[in-house]
């Protein structure tokens, strides 16, 4: 080096500096669709839906961190009034995922003991009546989660293609405890996609073969027959193994050496004492061959794959109808899942910056203050079931005493006996 001259730069900097370029033109060149985080003026871009109100069994949205946070200011809506149909929706600027990723991602927490419902949202193409959206709005992509009972806890990952909705084929399965969890679906343009959790990958694929909307690329070719030379014996006898000499005389019992005559043997009436029989050590069973590497092994055959005749693929298998409007439409039991973070763009990097800047920052705290709530509602309900204890140890030393008092004046009253009967269907009715 000259003198004089700058010092390089180590390597880690110069790879830092890298990362952080490469992040800023990814996000510099991302598009964010939509993007929700229910700050002041939300109901300015949400409509609620009148759908079920004519029939009151139409539920309601409040603005709202709920009961336990990791961050109080942090507010998103929650579903209000038990057993009702939520439903709101919002206009977003129309798009279409042709030739690029699509990413939805949200945040739910179902703080409530929700026994019966669904936390899921809905993308929604062509034109809808906002004050009229409901469970019959046709949709184009439905995502989330779907718990009922201890059986159903289901994640649901619907697609539309040309006016039919197509499941997953996979058992997705949700979170069930009561802090906030953020749900991530990822589609690309060669149809493969991924499911993330809390920004961790729990499910990957393609919608050729987790989705049955076309017909499968390859299939089994059914006519195929086993070729009559295929030998799929692992092991064979070794043809050069021989049988040792008198191997066939070793006998399989022997007499007993330890054996010996009793005292009282008597050879004329019991006739010539035997030792009695052991198995013979040196017996090995009948004879075989030992077995080796068969040299000829092609292994287990298998019915080979074909392409299917009857598939043709379609380049745009992955594309949307184009997006207009994002929903969220449950039915829940118990009302009270908070709905937040609603994220729609076409960068998995960006997705995982909000989830870092939203959820990840405030889990511990939120974890914490779930933890004291928790606390305080065990002591509330044991110091309702002791105050229980306690009246319930009132009434029964009031009735003894009120008893005592009756049984001592029943002598000198002959009706009293009556009176007594009824204080005690008196006390059995408090």
């Amino acid at each position: 080096m000259a003198e004089g001259a700058p010092a390089a730069p180590p390597l880690q900097l110069l790879l830092l500096c890298f990362t952080v370029v490469s992040i800023y033109i990814s996000l510099v060149s991302s598009e964010v669709f939509f993007e929700e985080r229910f700050d002041d003026g939300w109901e300015n871009r949400w409509v609620k839906s009148d759908w079920k109100k004519s029939e009151r069994k139409a539920g309601s949205f409040k603005h709202t961190a709920g009961k336990w946070a990791g961050d109080p200011d942090d507010k998103g809506i929650q579903t209000y009034l038990d057993a009702k149909h939520h439903a709101i929706s919002a206009k977003i600027p129309e798009f279409i995922n042709k030739n690029r990723t699509l990413v939805v991602q949200y945040s739910i927490k179902f703080e409530q003991d929700i026994e019966c419902g669904g936390g899921y949202i809905k993308l929604l193409s062509g034109y809808v009546n906002q004050k009229k959206f409901g469970g019959d709005t046709p949709y184009s992509l439905m995502f989330g989660p779907d718990i009922c009972g201890t059986q159903t806890k289901k994640l649901h990952l619907i697609l539309s293609y040309q006016g039919q909705n197509y499941p997953i084929k996979k058992d997705l399965q949700c979170e069930t405890d009561k802090l906030t969890h953020v749900y991530t679906f990822i589609l690309r343009p060669d149809a493969s996609y991924s499911l993330l959790i809390d920004n961790r990958e729990r499910e990957s694929g393609t919608m050729y073969t987790d989705w049955d909307i076309l017909p499968p690329q390859k299939i089994k070719d059914v006519n195929a027959k086993k070729p009559k030379d295929w030998d799929d014996r692992e092991y064979i006898e070794d043809p050069n193994d021989v049988k040792p000499e008198g191997y066939d005389k070793i006998p399989a019992e022997i007499p007993d050496p330890k054996a010996k005559e009793p005292d009282d043997w008597d050879e004329d009436e019991d006739g010539k004492w035997k030792p009695s029989k052991i198995p013979n050590p040196k017996y090995k069973g009948p004879w075989k061959p030992k077995k080796i590497k068969n040299p000829n092994y092609k292994g287990k055959w298998k019915i080979p794959w074909i392409d299917n005749p009857e598939f043709e693929d379609d380049p745009d298998l992955y594309v949307l109808k184009p997006i207009k409007y994002v929903g969220i439409e449950v039915w829940q039991v118990k009302a009270g899942s908070v709905f937040d973070n609603i994220l729609i763009c076409d960068d998995p990097e960006y997705a995982k910056l909000v989830v870092e800047e939203t959820w990840a920052k405030n889990k511990e705290a939120e974890k914490e203050a779930f933890e004291e709530a928790e606390k305080e509602r065990k002591a509330r309900e044991e110091e309702e079931a002791q105050r229980a204890r306690e009246e319930g140890d009132h009434r029964r030393r009031e009735r003894r005493r009120d008893k005592r008092y009756w049984e001592r004046g029943r002598h000198s009253d002959p009706y009293r006996r009556y009176r007594l009967d009824d204080m005690d269907d008196y006390h059995d009715e408090l």
